[in-house]
């Protein structure tokens, strides 16, 4: 079937926002394009809607994350620990193990139709990946990957004694539509990571631009370097909304 691409973005900067309406938001847009995808395959080629593509940026309060195969017992909290900290807890439906979204970290939902992109999952997380990869170099931190784990992480190479994630990944697809993304660790208070094993994770370190360069930094310019890389390397063109 021959396919209109649309590679117009969507981008939305919410700011501070509660996980489980962001996550009831995504599932709009995301449902919102997978019927379209749907509807189109009773029409003629000229009669097809385009499918719209979303890049949203916010911040969570604390939160904790499970993904579809993580483990419950890697979260070493229990309620009254959950409630200590003001922190909130979801089991939801993206891929990958635990995780820790709050303050100080740019957390990412691309909710793409991968057909007006290129339909390769693996190809899409390498991408996101060498956004963070790029934005980090302008800092002058040097990030890569770890083969046979998702994220971005500082101290990489092989044999290295103490390698760090700075950002991680867990998303999910259907019929191409992506939701669920990333987050990338800038101002982030990093003890709340000690509340969990992180992706299931027990050998490795967390860390954050901060702890990295000893100084906070400024969130909307990493923000807007990210957002910059991402757009170049999907060769979208993103539209600014409030």
């Amino acid at each position: 079937m021959n396919y209109k691409i649309n590679k117009n973005t969507e981008f939305l900067s919410l700011g501070m926002m509660d996980y489980k309406e962001a996550w009831d938001y995504q599932e709009e847009l995301f449902l919102k394009t997978i019927d379209i995808k749907t509807a189109n395959r009773k029409l003629t080629e000229e009669e097809h809607d385009i499918t719209p593509n979303y890049l949203i940026f916010l911040e969570h309060p604390h939160v904790y994350t499970l993904g579809k195969s993580g483990s419950e017992d890697h979260l070493l909290l229990d309620k009254k620990g959950l409630k200590e900290k003001e922190a909130t807890y979801y089991k939801i439906n993206r891929g990958g193990d635990i995780t820790y979204h709050g303050p100080g970290q740019i957390v990412g939902y691309p909710i793409l139709d991968l057909d007006n992109f290129f339909t390769d999952i693996h190809k899409y997380l390498r991408l996101l990946e060498e956004a963070v990869i790029l934005t980090l170099e302008e800092y002058g931190i040097k990030s890569g990957r770890i083969k046979g784990l998702t994220g971005v992480w500082i101290d990489f190479k092989e044999g290295a004694k103490n390698p760090r994630k700075i950002c991680a990944l867990g998303v999910k697809s259907s019929r191409w539509v992506t939701m669920h993304g990333f987050a990338f660790n800038v101002n982030t208070n990093l003890d709340y990571f000690n509340n969990i094993i992180p992706c299931g994770i027990d050998d490795k370190a967390v860390t954050s631009m901060e702890a990295e360069l000893g100084e906070k930094q400024d969130f909307n310019e990493v923000s807007q370097k990210l957002k910059r890389h991402i757009a170049n390397l999907f060769e979208m063109k993103l539209i600014e909304k409030s």
